[in-house]
């Protein structure tokens, strides 16, 4: 990994760390709850807080807030103004533990039983405990927000772009539940980029948002960033579509998209040459989810997809948005600055 990177992900766990620390101190308490009965103690918050920091510490890309900081570095530079970037590692907890409560939530409506290699939180903590603490996270992320030296109209602006991208958030989730749980409903690859801008595009999207105002570009220089990254999001998610029925995910088992039911790209691009099909993936779909990881059903729908070409054509589908995307974000201002060679390199390392 390139050494720019590094210092600045450094950077960002410390950040990380003051907003969800690992140990829960009097100062911390105050931060986030305020003044609260004497009673509640780090028993009671460690309920809250060990679900979350469980996850956050089994790592992940974190390329959601260096894309953050990347962005605030680049619209400084092309503007030529002195950059406030502590402002822009501040925000980072906004879009890194907004990921990290919609995993934990994802795992339980998806029904998986893992998470970067181990066992998912509702299994670890339990349903009750991983639903609630999931919740807190996305209201303890904004409170990045609180404690910046910053004028009321610029936080309200912060809190009010957080919470519409967590409300398109959810949307997207709803529109991804609604298709896994039926094996026979199956949506329009329209349908299916619109979700997926929503779920997993607006985390992007958030990010690049907030990079971009951080770094003292306006709200419609950072609205045409948004629409360029969440489909670097929609991207991603296609390349990680491919991943699941090829090598696997990292910490996942290959193929459980099929046990949970995910009408991913290759799966509506095979039906779309062959509608035909419908019916037998159905029924992978239904066996998979019955059987479980191990069914036979699991290589058999790969083996379809595969054998259709509708794997291939995902595959070049995402890797091509990414590099057209990336290329895009990085000329947002018209031309290239170092934070915008880095924001391409950083993509380019990612498929």
């Amino acid at each position: 990994m390139n050494s720019e990177f590094i210092s600045r992900l450094d950077k960002i766990e410390l950040f990380l760390k003051n907003v969800l620390p690992e140990e829960i101190t009097d100062s911390w308490k105050d931060y986030s709850f305020g003044k609260t009965d004497s009673c509640i103690n780090r028993e009671h918050l460690s309920v809250l807080t060990d679900p979350c920091t469980q996850l956050v510490s089994l790592g992940g890309k974190r390329w959601r807030p260096l894309l953050l900081v990347l962005c605030a570095e680049m619209t400084s530079q092309a503007k030529k103004t002195p950059a406030d970037l502590n402002k822009a590692y501040s925000l980072t907890p906004l879009v890194e533990f907004a990921h990290t409560a919609s995993l934990i939530h994802d795992d339980i409506e998806d029904g998986a039983d893992t998470r970067r290699g181990k066992p998912c939180a509702h299994i670890t903590f339990g349903l009750d405990v991983a639903i609630n603490a999931a919740s807190w996270l996305y209201f303890q992320a904004a409170a990045s927000i609180q404690n910046l030296s910053l004028p009321a109209e610029e936080k309200v602006r912060f809190y009010e772009l957080f919470l519409q991208e967590l409300r398109l958030l959810h949307l997207g989730q709803a529109m991804d539940i609604k298709w896994h749980r039926n094996p026979d409903l199956i949506p329009s690859i329209d349908e299916y980029t619109a979700m997926v801008r929503n779920k997993t595009g607006t985390l992007a999207r958030l990010a690049v948002k907030l990079g971009i105002l951080a770094g003292g570009g306006s709200p419609s220089e950072a609205e045409a960033a948004g629409f360029i990254a969440q489909d670097i999001g929609v991207a991603f998610q296609i390349i990680d579509d491919v991943k699941n029925l090829t090598t696997g995910n990292p910490g996942k088992k290959r193929g459980d998209d099929i046990v949970e039911g995910k009408k991913s790209l290759p799966v509506l691009l095979h039906l779309q040459k062959n509608p035909s099909d419908k019916k037998v993936l159905a029924d992978c779909f239904n066996r998979a989810k019955s059987e479980g990881i191990e069914s036979s059903a699991v290589e058999q729908a790969i083996s379809i997809l595969t054998e259709s070409g509708a794997v291939e054509e995902a595959s070049k589908k995402g890797t091509a948005m990414v590099s057209q995307k990336s290329q895009e974000l990085a000329l947002l201002y018209g031309t290239k600055t170092p934070g915008s060679t880095l924001i391409e390199e950083l993509f380019n390392s990612m498929h």
